[in-house]
C-alpha cells in the first residue's frame, strides 16, 4: 500500500489525462450541455462514461442519476456543505443527484456535466493510475485537461 504522503505527491505530479478521445465522446459531452431531462442525462451520461472508460482501457463504471436534492448541511441558517455526487470504487458506481440542494431545481447542464466528469476522474485515478483518488492540485489539473480534450473547458 502506498503511503498517503506518496499518494498525494504522485497525484500532484500527474497533470494530464492520457486517453485518445474520439468524436463520439466529444459529441456526447457537448450534447449533455443541452439536456435537462433526467432520463436523457442518465442515458447519455452512461454512454459518455462508457466511451471514456473504453478510451482509457479500464472497466466500465455505472452511473445513477437521481431525481433527488443534493445532500447538504446547514449551520446558522447557511448551507456550509453540498455534495453533488460521489464515486464508490469497490462497486464502480457513480451517483449524481439531479436537483439543487436548497431550492430543488434541476441542476444546470454545465454543473451536471462537471460533476459527472469529476466523479469519473476518481474512477480513472483509481483504476488507471492506481491512486487513492483525492482532491489534489494534480486532480484538478487532470480534470481541466479532460474538459479541454472534450472541448468543454
Amino acid at each position: 500500500m502506498v503511503s498517503s504522503a506518496k499518494n498525494y505527491q504522485r497525484s500532484n505530479r500527474i497533470t494530464a489525462v492520457k486517453l485518445p478521445l474520439g468524436d463520439t465522446a466529444i459529441s456526447h459531452a457537448r450534447n449533455l450541455l443541452t439536456l435537462k431531462d433526467l432520463g436523457q442525462r442518465q442515458t447519455l451520461g452512461q454512454s459518455l462514461l462508457d466511451e471514456l472508460c473504453d478510451a482509457a482501457a479500464i472497466d466500465i463504471v455505472n452511473v445513477k442519476v437521481s431525481d433527488t436534492q443534493q445532500y447538504h448541511r446547514r449551520r446558522g441558517g447557511r448551507v456550509v456543505f453540498k455534495q453533488y455526487g460521489y464515486y464508490r470504487p469497490r462497486s464502480r458506481y457513480i451517483y449524481i443527484q439531479n436537483r439543487t440542494a436548497v431550492r430543488g431545481q434541476v441542476l444546470a447542464a454545465k454543473t451536471f456535466l462537471d460533476t459527472l466528469l469529476h466523479e469519473w476522474l476518481h474512477h480513472y485515478d483509481t483504476l488507471k493510475l492506481g491512486l487513492n483518488s483525492i482532491h489534489t492540485a494534480g486532480f484538478y489539473h487532470r480534470l481541466k485537461h479532460l474538459k479541454m480534450k472534450l472541448g468543454i473547458s
